[in-house]
């Protein structure tokens, strides 16, 4: 298996304590190893899902080491062409507050204080798997974003085989 192979997938119910430490699923450790080589990763701010007129849930993804890298390239580069404003916010957003990361030897980790507070973590939480990247939401948050994603399914799955 490759990076380029890897996915990281299913829901994964865990908590968090209060320092802050949660265990990483192993099947996502087990990944970051065999997939890219490494068992470090980046965990930053999720891109915020619309959930409401003026609402917004936020939670955190988790990147392996090289795909990070290969984002962190891409909007430096500003692969996206986005304005000077856009890309300051892609900066501030998701670049800056970027922590790299690993598990210790019992598989937990420290969340870093800021992003846990924006992500809501308090106790229960769910981590969700997204292909070359895992996500982490509160669960009460991971609720919302359920009952936005089914309103903004399309009704017609057969292109994708579902």
């Amino acid at each position: 298996m490759t990076g380029q192979d890897a996915i990281f997938g299913g829901e994964n119910p865990s908590t968090i304590d209060s320092k802050g430490r949660t265990c990483i699923p192993a099947k996502y450790r087990d990944a970051l190893v065999q997939a890219f080589g490494d068992e470090r990763f980046f965990i930053t701010k999720a891109q915020p899902i619309k959930i409401g007129e003026d609402s917004y849930a936020r939670g955190l993804s988790v990147f392996p080491v090289s795909v990070w890298t290969e984002i962190k390239s891409k909007a430096l580069a500003n692969e996206g062409g986005y304005t000077s404003l856009q890309l300051d916010s892609i900066k501030r957003q998701f670049l800056n507050p970027a922590e790299e990361c690993s598990a210790d030897k019992l598989g937990r980790v420290l969340i870093p204080t800021a992003l846990r507070v924006h992500a809501g973590l308090e106790r229960d939480m769910w981590f969700v798997g997204m292909g070359r990247r895992f996500d982490i939401w509160s669960r009460e948050t991971y609720d919302r974003v359920n009952a936005q994603d089914e309103k903004n399914l399309p009704m017609d799955l057969t292109a994708i085989g579902l």
